[in-house]
């Protein structure tokens, strides 16, 4: 799930912008999970614009405009590739859902057009694609009303750091940029960003995936696409092994970092 512009994914165009976004929507179920959980913490009447703040393939997405049979969500991604699986997956819910590719660094109430300002924002593992987190969140204030939630998930510090130790074993690091950040950086730049109710914190969401095949295509999809972009299919196949081999036991160590706040009145 990733919100136009190689920035979002790599904080520098130095990775692709595109997703497998086929190959993403058929594996994404812890993402569309932690997703579910992120649209529980909502309260919606079902009559509100919700805008999804890098939707992906559109899975969770689904999930908000089934809570609102009056209502209205933006879907927002900047892989061009996952609103095209987004567009399919929503068709039945017609004129409800509007697709925006933008870059979350981007976006503005413009951008929005008559949707805006919206009554809520949901994000689902995306924001630590986004390196500029001032930015980030004054960007959402600015097409909230007042007292909208906000109510996201994404990677917290610590994040995939026996992954990360895995592919160091190899001899790379791994490409890319991120920004997994703490509890207590997080809440600062919310309340600055104009946000109250302010609530931050991180839990361990270990993932297990069956060795070989599903292991491998996880980490070419989603943990390691940067990385493996510019190799050729025998050198891709030969890294995918070679990491999945040095990982203790076939374990994504996930750790996410929880948002609930509300746009300042």
């Amino acid at each position: 799930m990733t919100p136009q512009r190689d920035r979002l994914e790599s904080g520098d165009g130095a990775g692709p912008r595109d997703w497998d976004a086929a190959t993403y929507d058929r594996i994404a179920d812890p993402m569309t999970r932690w997703g579910a959980e992120v649209l529980a913490r909502l309260v919606l009447h079902g009559d509100e614009t919700v805008l999804d703040a890098g939707a992906g393939s559109g899975r969770v997405t689904e999930m908000v405009l089934e809570r609102l049979p009056t209502g209205r969500v933006v879907a927002l991604d900047a892989a061009p590739s996952m609103l095209v699986e987004a567009r399919r997956r929503l068709a039945r819910f017609d004129t409800q859902v509007a697709f925006v590719e933008s870059d979350l660094l981007e976006l503005s109430p413009g951008l929005l057009g008559a949707d805006a300002p919206v009554d809520a924002v949901l994000s689902t593992a995306t924001f630590h694609w986004v390196l500029d987190h001032d930015r980030l969140f004054a960007n959402l204030a600015g097409v909230m009303r007042p007292g909208a939630m906000l109510a996201a998930q994404c990677g917290a510090a610590g994040n995939i750091a026996g992954l990360i130790e895995a592919v160091r074993s190899t001899g790379f690091e791994r490409a890319g940029k991120w920004l997994y950040a703490s509890p207590q950086e997080t809440h600062d730049r919310l309340v600055a960003a104009g946000f109250e109710d302010v609530e931050v914190w991180t839990h361990p969401e270990p993932t297990p995936l069956d060795r070989g095949v599903e292991l491998e295509t996880y980490l070419e999809t989603v943990c390691l696409r940067t990385h493996v972009a510019g190799m050729s299919s025998t050198e891709r196949a030969r890294f995918l092994s070679e990491v999945a081999a040095a990982m203790p036991e076939p374990v994504i160590d996930y750790v996410r970092l929880n948002i609930s706040a509300r746009r300042r009145s």
